[in-house]
């Protein structure tokens, strides 16, 4: 199991059509989640910022990430989410949310 710790920005006009679509998750995004092997999945906000944690349980990660990206549903529900952020100016080639880096855990 591995720790994944991103974070991205909230546009505050969007701050409630996000929370908005998140009281309500739709049930195949849910599965997909589940099948590409992410458990203990949360997302924060803290003014303009929205931190999300979840536990990786797979053995190939990309390969998951790649499965839930090519997702039709998937795609569709980014579409309506993508629009509620903005993503750092700092983030990795490729990244969305941007990856954290873990410096501290306990357990």
């Amino acid at each position: 199991m591995k720790r994944y710790g991103t974070v991205i920005k909230v546009k505050p006009e969007k701050l409630q059509e996000y929370k908005r679509l998140h009281a309500a998750v739709w049930p195949d995004v849910l599965a997909m989640i589940r099948r590409c092997s992410i458990r203990n999945y949360s997302i924060y906000l803290k003014d303009d910022w929205l931190f999300s944690y979840f536990e990786y349980h797979g053995d190939d990660f990309e390969g998951d990430m790649a499965k839930m990206a090519a997702d039709p549903t998937t795609q569709k529900w980014w579409d309506v989410c993508k629009p509620c952020q903005e993503p750092l100016a700092t983030r990795a080639e490729g990244e969305w949310w941007a990856d954290m880096e873990e410096v501290f855990h306990c357990d």
